[in-house]
């Protein structure tokens, strides 16, 4: 369902040269990549009134050659928070159910969510809404520039940059922080010189846009027969991305592809190409499956497909980068903004839940897609066993429809804490409106019984408050997880959480 998805940028860096001796422009962040993941955290960024730079290495142009066309319920969720998800969804089809092997099911319909169901819809249409919100709230954007340099051993509370602009001419920017959001062949992550360990999973997949004579009779199409695998789905607008793998044909990424070719494992696959034509793009690529060991390192981190890389399967690659975005952009504001005491411990804890996440994805994509591509008949017999297990034992199928969506998905919590802290919360109907509502303002909210004074608050906080009589308090941190519960709404407990 989706390949590498945040920006390309790519460049040789020397993190030990001798970037400039004269004073550079200082900027809060500097971001490197304009992908979903780097625009995702340029709005949040300059909606909270911070200086931010995004560089991406590609001209600025229609992008209809993105790979990843999925999205979430999760992700829906953060961009509902910002304002985006109804729109996005007008772009698209939404799915809910996907049929995996050929007998699996997986209701989406069950999630408890405003959102039970996947959308189809390019990448392209998720980069225009982020991109139109990060120049609105006053993100500078240059595309056609790149990084060429990056030291931050030069000074403790900043890093220098190089950056080449689009006429060519080479400038220097320092950041009060730097993150790399810039793909697969992330200059940054190699200007770290960090290793991106990890295996390619399936080799010359092909992919392409394509009209179809012949509309499918389900919405999402996925089988496999012998040597040959593809999937279909819609875009909703007429075109349709189709994906095919032909075990016995393992070309270079380099290697020229035909319409044709994808034809065939079509026809191989499901019997029929559904008479497929007029390819606005085609492309071969393969599938890696990597992730850093280090997510932070200093001043300088790494998102998105810099950080991790999965198989398609499952369509996780451009979510989870939107969910690392979602994690990190608050906590470098509460830093960059003076609203913590404890920035190291903050900044270090984007590493500490993400990384785990990334890991965790990297397992079910994986599994997802060699399930799929089984061959032998032992691994048959196992894709027939776990296939059945999962379609008769309902808490199994959950947990994966969780975990695909995003919306099972957690933070662990510390020993002791309530049985909610580190879940995600869902858009509670409150008093004041829902909570993805009050989360649009980039602060904590705080739900307490009507009748709870505010407390005094280091940091921004919304108070809000339960519509009937649930006496717990909760404390949800603005990407939508519980930082704190308690089910007395005790003074003390709830004025020493704010405090932390």
């Amino acid at each position: 369902m989706d390949s590498s998805s945040d920006s390309g940028t790519s460049s040789t860096t020397n993190p030990n040269r001798d970037i400039a001796s004269a004073p550079a422009p200082t900027v809060d962040v500097l971001l490197v990549g304009a992908g979903p993941t780097g625009l995702l955290l340029a709005g949040d960024l300059a909606a909270q009134g911070l200086s931010v730079t995004v560089v991406e290495r590609r001209r600025h142009e229609a992008g209809n050659v993105t790979r990843a066309f999925a999205v979430h319920a999760r992700t829906l969720e953060l961009l509902d928070t910002r304002g985006l998800a109804d729109e996005l969804i007008k772009t698209g089809t939404t799915l809910t159910s996907l049929r995996l092997f050929g007998r699996l099911g997986l209701d989406l319909s069950r999630l408890r969510t405003r959102f039970p169901f996947l959308l189809i819809t390019p990448q392209y249409e998720v980069e225009r809404l982020l991109e139109r919100r990060a120049r609105t709230a006053g993100a500078d954007l240059r595309y056609g520039a790149e990084l060429t340099d990056l030291d931050q051993a030069a000074s403790t509370d900043t890093v220098t940059t190089g950056i080449r602009e689009a006429d060519g001419t080479q400038s220097t920017l320092t950041a009060r922080y730097v993150v790399g959001t810039d793909g697969v062949r992330s200059s940054v992550r190699q200007a770290l010189g960090l290793p991106f360990p990890g295996e390619s999973v399936i080799r010359s997949i092909v992919l392409a846009d394509v009209r179809l004579t012949e509309e499918p009779a389900a919405l999402l199409t996925v089988n496999g027969v012998g040597d040959a695998f593809a999937f279909i789905a819609p875009f909703g607008d007429g075109w349709y991305r189709v994906m095919g793998w032909d075990r016995t044909h393992q070309a270079a990424d380099s290697d020229p592809v035909e319409l044709g070719e994808l034809r065939e494992i079509a026809r191989r696959a499901f019997g029929t190409d559904y008479g497929m034509h007029d390819a606005r793009w085609i492309s071969r690529f393969h599938s890696d499956e990597r992730q850093v060991p280090a997510y932070r390192t200093g001043r300088v981190f790494l998102a998105g497909d810099a950080a991790h890389v999965h198989s398609p399967a499952g369509g996780q690659g451009m979510n989870t980068g939107l969910q690392d975005a979602a994690n990190l952009s608050w906590k470098l504001a509460a830093v960059l903004r003076g609203h913590t005491a404890a920035p190291e411990a903050l900044l270090d804890s984007y590493h500490a839940e993400r990384h785990p996440v990334g890991a965790k994805v990297l397992r079910a994509s994986g599994a997802i897609v060699r399930l799929a591509m089984a061959h032998s008949p032992l691994q048959r017999t196992v894709r027939a066993l776990v296939t059945r297990a999962l379609s008769a034992v309902r808490p199994a199928s959950d947990r994966a429809i969780g975990m695909i969506s995003g919306i099972g998905i957690g933070y662990a919590a510390p020993h002791g804490a309530h049985r909610l802290t580190g879940k995600r919360a869902p858009d509670l109907g409150l008093v004041e409106g829902r909570l993805h509502q009050l989360l649009s303002e980039g602060a904590f909210v705080l739900v307490t019984p009507v009748g709870v004074p505010t407390p005094v608050s280091p940091a921004p906080v919304v108070h809000a408050h339960w519509t009937g009589d649930r006496t717990t308090a909760l404390l949800v941190r603005p990407d939508g997880y519980v930082a704190w519960a308690d089910d007395r709404t005790d003074p003390a407990a709830l004025t020493a959480a704010l405090a932390r």
